[in-house]
């Protein structure tokens, strides 16, 4: 994955990825949540998951709770965007920590999912 001079690359990667934690999280991916997990306003993070719809990254559907609500979900294609996304991630990562120990790799990697858990139980 190249650099993303347009920034176009950067929001799908970052909306699905919105998808992705709040399904992992067992939070419905609701335009709402998705707004709330990327930090914009509704209108915004609308745009984004109507763009990334559009590219075939995400689907979205009925809620199965309550049909007037939708939520998006990762289609086959945002998924391997993603796989795609993570791998040049720590790609990045492996040049940015050149030298460094497995442990303190470990170490910094550990400390940032630490930080990210905390700041979702705060956020609750």
């Amino acid at each position: 994955m190249a650099a993303d001079a347009g920034g176009d690359q950067g929001r799908m990667v970052l909306v699905c990825e919105a998808v992705q934690a709040l399904s992992r999280r067992g939070i419905p991916a609701t335009v709402n949540a998705i707004a709330h997990e990327i930090g914009i306003d509704q209108s915004g993070a609308s745009r984004l998951i109507k763009s990334a719809t559009s590219a075939g990254n995400l689907a979205m559907a009925a809620a199965p709770a309550d049909g007037r609500r939708r939520e998006a979900s990762l289609t086959p294609a945002g998924r391997s965007m993603l796989d795609q996304a993570h791998r040049w991630q720590e790609d990045v990562f492996a040049q940015l920590t050149e030298g460094w120990s497995d442990t303190r790799r470990h170490d910094f990697q550990q400390a940032m999912t630490d930080l990210m858990d905390r700041s979702y139980a705060i956020d609750a």
